[in-house]
């Protein structure tokens, strides 16, 4: 909050500084202060006109960090492409893989689709050597190192016709 006005010194600064003087010096009531004074009527005097400019600055600041906001929502950068791996398993930790695919996304739109393989008869050595093929085309293609965390569905969902669960 403000510090409120001084009634004698805003009395003060409308009068001449030689009268002032001559009131509040030495031969008047000696609150007169040359190092305080001068700076204190001036203050007093422009003090209005000083509000308002301070406030006319700040609604200008105000509204260039309101129009950088929105300049910084309209640019969005681009999303980095991610690649999801889509593992078709049974929720017990000993359960075999049934099948997995691979989508690679940027931001909302699909870059690269590999189709679902089924991995039936494959050993874990052997789908972890295709996981590192497909990781390295697409490092080579889209600077992907890692895949996303893994997303699991249950084997009744396996999108590959035909599929020897959905034959039984």
């Amino acid at each position: 909050m403000a510090r409120p006005i001084n009634p004698k010194c805003w009395e003060c600064s409308l009068l001449d500084s030689k009268t002032a003087k001559a009131l509040h010096g030495e031969t008047g009531d000696g609150c007169w202060d040359d190092q305080i004074c001068h700076r204190r009527r001036s203050h007093y005097r422009n003090r209005a006109d000083n509000n308002q400019k301070r406030k006319g600055q700040y609604v200008s600041v105000k509204a260039s960090r309101r129009e950088a906001l929105r300049d910084r929502d309209a640019v969005k950068p681009a999303a980095p492409p991610v690649a999801l791996l889509y593992l078709y398993r049974e929720s017990r930790r000993d359960a075999h893989l049934h099948a997995l695919a691979i989508t690679v996304w940027q931001g909302d739109q699909k870059l690269k689709e590999l189709p679902p393989t089924h991995c039936m008869g494959m050993t874990n050595s052997q789908v972890r050597q295709y996981l590192q093929t497909v990781l390295q085309d697409l490092n080579q293609t889209y600077g992907i190192k890692t895949f996303e965390p893994e997303i699991r569905y249950d084997p009744s969902f396996c999108p590959i016709e035909p599929c020897p669960l959905k034959s039984l």
